[in-house]
């Protein structure tokens, strides 16, 4: 393990994305599972290039109509609003919708479910200059405080309890109200949860700390759910005071008015324009070295993790020394987009470097898992 490996080893590509390609200690390798690591505060969301759309039975041709509206969905979450508002960039781009359906079926309530070719998609929108957004995402968590009026307060919680229905509470407009939330974050591909509001949260969160902005106190009860996007609304009773809505990502806060979904669709943006990839980024050449990788489920968990980030196009082992292993690296934005990407992937940046004379930029993160 202290000796540099032979590259004999087959270098990842973008097009391997998704399959592990073993190279390092075979022997050992074919024993073990791998699994993708998943940090606490990423999601992965399932079905990006899949919609279900209206199915106008008056229109001439109505499943190809239902094509282009579905990928129209899909470009939402993928791109996002920007090259939706641009139909003729839209036409331009995907002039023919249905080459790039891979399956369809009819939905509910004259409805129909597409699924699209997401590699292809992602090539074209790459290929032309345009935006692309990954799967994996951060969560956001919302707390958010209703003011229902004559004195009736409330936090939406993930679920609406059952002592709430027994006390008479509607829970229609309770549900209601997550669900508003909750639709736009799906069209959006934005992972959204509310707070349990169990005993925990109760002893740690009142109403009135939201309401009246005790912001460390709420961050501080928020660090039980391990997210580092948390947004925060306060809808009064009246129609004629505006909502209002603070959001707290990396150290940053936006404060914001305005209807749950359009905050929602502010968030997406927000968090698109960090992890987002532009189809014209510059592909840099950086050398990776991460530490702490002790163990067989370790390397391979790295590997997956390099293989399921977004930013790299290719990488391989360059060195093991220990429990260190060197990659070479070919990343999308270059070494700040990569460094965001792995911290957002559970990677420990270390301060410094050891005083390589290499020509490329180096990164030096320390590999612990979450227990």
């Amino acid at each position: 393990m202290g000796k540099p490996l032979l590259l004999n080893l087959r270098v990842f590509r973008r097009r391997d994305r998704g399959v592990f390609h073993a190279g390092l200690l075979p022997a050992l390798l074919c024993a073990c599972v791998l699994t993708a690591p998943q940090a606490a505060d990423a999601a992965e969301v399932a079905a990006l290039y899949t919609a279900q759309v209206a199915l106008d039975p008056d229109e001439k041709n109505p499943r190809q109509v239902a094509y282009k509206d579905a990928l129209n969905e899909v470009l939402l979450r993928v791109s996002g609003a920007d090259l939706v508002a641009d139909p003729a960039m839209v036409e331009l781009l995907f002039p023919d919708p249905a080459a790039y359906v891979i399956q369809f079926r009819p939905g509910d309530d004259d409805t129909l479910w597409v699924s699209f070719d997401g590699d292809a998609v992602e090539n074209v929108l790459r290929n032309s200059g345009q935006t692309v957004w990954g799967s994996d995402r951060p969560v956001t968590l919302v707390w958010l405080a209703v003011d229902w009026g004559q004195g009736d307060r409330e936090i939406i919680a993930a679920e609406d309890p059952d002592q709430r229905r027994a006390a008479g509470r509607p829970a229609d407009r309770d549900r209601l109200l997550r669900e508003q939330v909750l639709d736009m974050a799906e069209r959006r591909g934005l992972p959204v949860i509310f707070p349990l509001m169990d005993s925990m949260d109760q002893r740690n969160v009142s109403f009135s700390d939201i309401w009246g902005g005790f912001d460390e106190q709420l961050l501080a009860a928020s660090e039980r759910y391990e997210v580092s996007s948390i947004l925060v609304g306060r809808i009064p009773a009246s129609s004629g005071q505006r909502n209002r809505w603070s959001y707290f990502f990396a150290g940053e806060q936006q404060v914001w008015n305005g209807e749950p979904e359009t905050v929602i669709s502010l968030v997406a943006d927000q968090l698109a324009s960090e992890f987002a990839i532009h189809g014209d980024a510059p592909l840099e050449a950086i050398e990776l070295r991460i530490a702490g990788v002790d163990s067989v489920e370790a390397y391979g968990e790295m590997q997956n993790l390099l293989a399921s980030t977004s930013v790299i196009e290719n990488f391989a082992i360059d060195e093991v020394s220990g429990d260190v292993i060197r990659y070479r690296i070919e990343a999308l934005g270059g070494v700040e987009r990569l460094r965001r990407a792995l911290r957002f992937g559970g990677l420990i940046e270390q301060n410094g470097a050891d005083g390589s004379l290499s020509p490329v930029a180096t990164l030096d993160f320390f590999y612990s898992p979450k227990r």
